[in-house]
């Protein structure tokens, strides 16, 4: 399957400029913005992996354009290269100064500006990489142990009225890898993950925090819902068929344990609330849910 090709926004009222920079950049997907105000939209909506754009525009330049891309969580990341036919040395430090990355010069010399524009999609590249490994369980693409502790602690520094932790274990999983091998546990592993991810909501914190144990922390407005947002975790993971080599299948099942958040807990003493009724399940039996008050 061919490699999607990368995105750049092109910001510059004059045809001309963008007429040659069209034919520069054919290696690459070209969206057009002629002003300032269509440059913020189509960068909130698209996305782009890199911004060439001009200082000199009516309305609004574009160091106010990249002022406002900075200040925009969804489009703080997105490297902006400024091009322009001034070269004194104070528009050259505005440019940066407003968070541009990079200032290539008119006329546009073909070789130095794709070079300049590989070399920053690279960088960005590069970072968003480092961010995934910093952010993420790299086996089962939810957030990791330390990215959970980071919003967990945010979540619950805003308030915790209704909060609960979410403790979850997978059943016997040792049995797994000794019956079938690491290979197909770590299959069982990323299939769990995914059918919680797939039952929890956008606003809910869930995180592989080692092993097979998993963690969630979310808002819900009653004991009730809690219990019955548990139960459908609990028989998703209990209907769930990890299809593996000549025809075999894995089932699995998961033990659950709730603590709801009050006025002396911490994170931490909430968290190990939330462990003690998972252990406490476990004793009775597995593949079940327990809510500890």
């Amino acid at each position: 399957m061919p490699e999607a090709k990368q995105t750049i926004l092109i910001v510059d009222d004059t045809e001309t400029n963008i007429d040659i920079l069209l034919d520069i950049l054919n290696a690459y997907d070209i969206v057009v913005a002629i002003d300032g105000e269509s440059a913020l939209e189509i960068a909130s909506e698209d996305n782009p992996d890199l911004i060439l754009l001009d200082i000199m525009m009516p309305n609004m330049d574009g160091y106010e354009v990249c002022r406002r891309l900075k200040n925009m969580s969804h489009t703080k990341d997105i490297p902006v290269i400024f091009i322009t036919a001034s070269t004194d040395e104070d528009s050259i430090e505005r440019a940066y100064e407003v968070g541009g990355i990079d200032y290539v010069t008119k006329p546009f010399k073909p070789r130095e500006l794709t070079a300049r524009i590989k070399t920053q999609i690279k960088l960005k590249n590069l970072l968003s990489d480092l961010n995934f490994i910093a952010s993420y369980d790299y086996l089962t693409k939810v957030y990791n142990r330390r990215k959970f502790f980071e919003l967990a602690n945010k979540m619950f520094a805003q308030e915790n009225e209704k909060l609960f932790a979410i403790m979850i274990d997978i059943d016997k999983f040792k049995k797994i890898n000794d019956a079938y091998g690491h290979p197909i546990g770590d299959e069982v592993l990323k299939a769990v993950a995914a059918t919680i991810q797939a039952c929890v909501s956008k606003d809910d914190l869930f995180a592989r925090i080692g092993g097979e144990e998993f963690a969630i922390i979310c808002r819900c407005n009653s004991d009730e819902e809690i219990m019955q947002k548990n139960e459908f975790i609990r028989q998703s993971i209990e209907e769930l068929e990890v299809n593996i080599e000549n025809g075999i299948i894995v089932k699995v099942t998961i033990s659950n344990g709730i603590a709801e958040a009050n006025d002396t807990d911490t994170l931490d003493s909430l968290l190990k609330r939330a462990d003690d009724a998972l252990y406490e399940e476990k004793g009775e039996g597995r593949n079940k849910v327990i809510f500890r008050n």
